[in-house]
C-alpha cells in the first residue's frame, strides 16, 4: 500500500529541516513502501530463469516467517534498492548488461543466514566472489556453483570478508557490495586495513561533533542511515545521496568537522527525496533557468528548491555548532544562511509550487527567520549578505536573460 500524502502539520515539520518523530516516520515508511513496490514487481515477472526465482523467493518468505526484522533489514539496506531499479530498468528496455536475476539468491541467502533458519541453496558466485548484503561476500576456494546452508556464514573464515561496521554499531561503511552504489558513481574499491582504521577515526570525530552541537541531528542521522558508501579519490564532492540507494550516504574521507557537516547536508536530501515520493511539491519542468549561490550553473526548480533545503539544515547545524563555540563556525553560519536567505523569495514567488508545495516553502521561510531568535556576532550576517548580492549581480551579468529568475 503505498505511503498517504503527510499532512500540513507533517509537512511544516519537515519543510523546517528540524528532525521530528513524524518527519522520520515519513522517510522511513516511504523508503519501504518504495522497496517492496519494486520488488513486488520484480517477483511478478516471468521467464526462462522463473522456477529459480520462485526459489529464492520461497526462502525470502519463509525467513521472513521466522525473523521480520532481519528480512527487513536485508530487503530495505540501500544497496538492495540500487540492485532492484537496475534490474527491473534493464528487463525492461533490454539495454546494457543482462539483469543481475540471480543476486535474489544473495538476497534470500543473506535473509536465511540472518533469520537463523535451516536452509540449502545453490547460488553462482561472480568473479570468484558471492556477495551477501548485509553481511559481506564469500571468496569460495573453488570456482563453479557454491550450496549454502545455515553454516555457510562465518565471519572468521578465511574465505569470508565481513561488512565494516563503523564504531557506532548502527551504521555499515560499504565498501564491497557491488550495487552500494548506482554504476555511475565512483565508488572507491575496497579499502585497506589502515582505510577503515581512517574511517573509523573521522566518522567517531564527526559523530562526537554531531552529538555535542545538535544532538537532535545526530539522533535523526542515526535513524535514517544505513550506510556510508566511500567515494573513490577522484570524486569531486564531499557527499551524495541517490535516491535509488535511500538510506545511505556517498562520502569521501574528510576530516571529521566536514563530514559531520556532510552528513547534516546529505540526510536533509535524503528527506526530501522521500518526501517527494508521495507528494508532488510544483509542477515546474527541468528548464534549467535559476541562479543558486552555491552552484555557478543555472538549476531547476527542483534542483534549486533540494539545495535551498539541504543548506537551510546546514545553516541551522552551523548557527548550533557557533553558539557552542566551534571555531570558524559563525563564518559558515552567515555563509550559509545569507545563501538560502537570497533565494527564498524566488522559490515563495513561483506560480508552480502546489499547495503542499508552498505550505512546505513557507515552512522553510519560518525556520530561516527564526535564526534571528539566537544571538550571532554584530554584522557578520550582513557581510555575508552583501557578498551575496555581489556573487547574484555577477552571475546576472553572465546570463542576463535569466536575470528576472533570480529575485522574488
Amino acid at each position: 500500500m503505498d505511503h498517504p500524502e503527510p499532512s500540513d502539520e507533517v509537512l511544516r515539520a519537515l519543510g523546517s529541516t528540524e528532525p521530528s518523530a513524524e518527519g522520520t516516520a515519513l522517510v522511513r515508511g516511504v523508503r519501504r513502501d518504495r522497496r517492496l513496490r519494486l520488488l513486488r514487481e520484480l517477483g511478478e515477472l516471468r521467464g526462462a530463469r522463473a522456477g529459480e526465482a520462485a526459489e529464492h523467493w520461497a526462502l525470502l518468505r519463509e525467513a521472513g516467517r521466522r525473523d521480520p526484522r532481519a528480512v527487513g533489514d536485508v530487503v530495505h539496506y540501500p544497496a538492495t534498492g540500487v540492485w532492484a531499479e537496475e534490474t527491473l530498468s534493464r528487463l525492461r528496455t533490454r539495454d546494457g548488461p543482462p539483469a543481475d536475476l540471480g543476486h535474489l539468491g544473495a538476497l534470500a541467502a543473506a535473509a536465511a543466514l540472518r533469520a537463523g533458519i535451516t536452509f540449502k541453496i545453490t547460488l553462482r558466485p561472480g568473479h570468484g566472489r558471492l556477495v551477501l548484503p548485509t553481511l559481506g561476500l564469500l571468496r569460495p576456494a573453488r570456482p563453479g556453483p557454491l550450496a549454502l546452508t545455515e553454516g555457510s556464514w562465518d565471519p572468521g573464515d578465511p574465505e569470508a570478508l565481513a561488512l565494516h561496521a563503523l564504531p557506532d554499531g548502527r551504521t555499515a561503511l560499504d565498501d564491497l557490495d557491488p550495487y552500494r552504489a548506482p554504476g555511475a558513481v565512483p565508488a572507491a574499491r575496497r579499502l585497506t586495513p589502515k582505510g577503515h582504521k581512517r574511517w573509523d577515526t573521522q566518522w567517531s570525530g564527526a559523530l562526537t561533533l554531531l552529538r555535542r552541537y545538535d544532538t537532535a541531528r545526530a539522533e535523526e542521522a542515526g535513524l535514517l542511515l544505513r550506510c556510508v558508501v566511500p567515494l573513490s579519490g577522484s570524486s569531486r564532492t564531499h557527499g551524495a545521496a541517490l535516491p535509488a540507494a535511500v538510506g545511505s550516504v556517498l562520502a569521501r574521507a574528510q576530516p571529521p568537522p566536514t563530514l559531520a557537516a556532510t552528513l547534516v547536508y546529505e540526510v536533509q536530501h535524503g528527506k526530501l527525496a522521500a518526501l517527494a515520493e508521495v507528494l508532488e511539491l510544483h509542477t515546474a519542468d527541468r528548464s534549467a533557468r535559476y541562479w543558486a549561490p552555491w552552484r555557478a550553473d543555472p538549476r531547476p526548480l527542483e534542483g534549486l528548491l533540494r539545495g535551498a533545503y539541504a543548506h537551510l539544515g546546514l545553516a541551522g547545524y552551523w548557527q548550533r555548532a557557533a553558539l557552542y563555540g566551534a571555531r570558524g563556525a559563525w563564518a559558515q553560519y552567515a555563509r550559509v544562511r545569507a545563501q538560502v536567505a537570497a533565494v527564498l523569495p524566488v522559490l515563495v514567488g513561483c506560480p508552480e509550487l502546489t499547495v503542499g508545495g508552498r505550505v512546505f516553502v513557507e515552512a522553510m521561510v519560518g525556520a530561516e527567520r527564526g535564526m534571528d531568535g539566537l544571538p550571532s556576532p554584530r554584522g557578520r550576517y550582513a557581510v555575508a549578505r552583501a557578498v551575496v548580492e555581489r556573487e547574484r549581480a555577477g552571475w546576472c551579468a553572465v546570463h542576463p536573460e535569466l536575470a528576472a529568475f533570480t529575485s522574488g
